[in-house]
């Protein structure tokens, strides 16, 4: 796990799962953005986020759990 996985993370619920949206904002490339969701979520062992085919379209439970351990990190390492 490491801090852009997180970041990514975090900007794909502030920009409603749009992860050319989160791409822009982070300044690399989409492909890079679903690439560090994956390996977090498979580091993890859960989903973070429902999918409709590859399109994210919501947070899963667990997921929801995550989000506010996720910004508090965030928070924390500014």
């Amino acid at each position: 796990m490491n801090f852009q996985q997180l970041r990514a993370v975090r900007e794909a619920t502030r920009n409603e799962f749009n992860l050319t949206e989160v791409a822009n904002v982070l300044y690399t490339s989409q492909p890079g953005i679903s690439r560090q969701i994956r390996e977090l979520e498979d580091e993890l062992g859960i989903d973070i986020f429902v999918r409709a085919g590859k399109r994210l379209t919501g947070l899963t439970p667990p997921g929801e759990a995550i989000l506010p351990i996720v910004d508090r990190l965030l928070l924390e390492s500014d």
